[in-house]
């Protein structure tokens, strides 16, 4: 029951003003934007060619998000507070006829791939209560599919941005792998160019080897001979002095 009277509480203060609605919702926004991404990754009452102005732009690698935060709401309180239900019925298709309007708009103004934003937007309910009446509407949520405006509440945003953020941070990740194994083959492209001058070096090594042993093997032999010519001369000296 304490929650049933908060989210009430919660409802009537944000019905109060329209302007106060929408300070309150492009604050809440901006916060939790904030919290999240750092402020080169966003923009607030970022502007296209035409002039207009989206609430807030997500630069991601796929596009630009755009954010609307505003939100037709006057025949939403209209309902709310109705006493009958013909009154209520009447304010629900009123209100419905309002979101549907403004799907329209938004996705008019906001989804430009030709100015580099991704192919759908989100609309921003800064109320869960009111979101969850929302969503109750399968028709709204269906036309709003369809025109690929995705509504979110604080807590849905802020999911969608966890997943954004994620795709940011394995986007780093990838391409710090790339560089990694970039580097994998440059040094496996060293490794063989090392390998290639030890193998050359070593066939140098062993036939300077090979030499050498050929080299020490006939100057033995030389020797050897000499030694020999020594020991003749010597029995051709006895020969003659005798």
């Amino acid at each position: 029951m304490s929650e049933i009277g908060r989210n009430m509480r919660e409802l009537q203060e944000f019905l109060k003003s329209p302007k106060l609605r929408g300070n309150v919702g492009e604050e809440v926004l901006k916060d939790l934007i904030s919290q999240i991404f750092p402020k080169n990754s966003f923009h607030l009452q970022y502007q296209f060619r035409s002039g207009e102005k989206v609430d807030a732009a997500i630069k991601t690698d796929a596009g630009i998000l755009p954010i609307d935060s505003k939100f037709p709401m006057e025949n939403f309180q209209k309902m709310m507070k109705a006493a009958d239900k013909t009154a209520k019925e009447l304010f629900a298709k009123e209100f419905i006829r309002d979101v549907r309007r403004h799907i329209d708009a938004i996705a008019k103004k906001y989804i430009l791939p030709e100015e580099g934003t991704m192919d759908f937007c989100l609309m921003y309910i800064p109320s869960e209560t009111i979101f969850y009446e929302v969503a109750n509407i399968p028709e709204l949520m269906d036309y709003a599919r369809k025109q690929r405006v995705y509504m979110v509440s604080p807590t849905t945003l802020y999911a969608h941005l966890q997943m954004i953020l994620l795709s940011f941070e394995g986007k780093k990740i990838e391409t710090r792998s790339r560089e990694v194994f970039a580097l994998l083959r440059a040094l496996k492209v060293d490794y063989a160019k090392v390998n290639d001058g030890l193998s050359t070096l070593g066939r140098h090594i062993t036939n300077a080897s090979s030499q050498f042993i050929n080299v020490t093997s006939s100057f033995d032999k030389i020797g050897k001979k000499l030694n020999t010519t020594k020991s003749l001369e010597k029995e051709v000296v006895k020969e003659i002095e005798a």
